[in-house]
């Protein structure tokens, strides 16, 4: 069997719903199923377990690069406060977390506990929970609790 020719062929017949900027966006097919990618049917197939951690890598790269992008002292900063703002970013995305603006400037200095008084001083720190009082704890002290 010729694979190249096959993904192809697939590609060809299948489509691929919207592309923006390289990247696949789901669509509904003529079957009137969710699908994303070439003919991915999300909503009877899913997705393996494989296949979701191989996503939540590509997502924790791509958000420990926006980091980069938007803390200039990123890499500087110890493994707790990484961890913390890569969560953000993974929640957030880089337009929403780059509003953070109080917060940007105190981790820039270090100022830790003001960066975790601007978390809590945020939309955000309501809506999600247990999750902003994790990380606030976490931003402040260093330590996951």
């Amino acid at each position: 069997m010729n694979l190249t020719r096959l993904m192809f062929a697939l590609k060809n017949y299948e489509g691929t719903g919207p592309i923006k900027n390289g990247r696949y966006f789901y669509y509904t097919c003529p079957a009137g199923k969710l699908t994303i990618g070439i003919g991915r049917n999300l909503q009877d197939r899913g997705l393996s377990g494989e296949e979701v951690k191989f996503l939540l890598e590509n997502d924790i790269k791509d958000s420990i690069e926006d980091c980069n992008r938007l803390f200039t002292n990123f890499e500087s900063l110890d493994d707790v406060r990484q961890e913390v703002l890569v969560n953000m970013m993974f929640n957030l995305g880089y337009d929403r977390l780059s509003k953070f603006r109080n917060m940007i400037k105190a981790i820039s200095i270090n100022d830790y506990i003001e960066a975790g008084k601007q978390m809590k001083d945020s939309s955000w720190y309501n809506q999600v929970g247990k999750r902003a009082k994790d990380l606030v704890v976490a931003m402040t002290t260093g330590k996951f609790a």
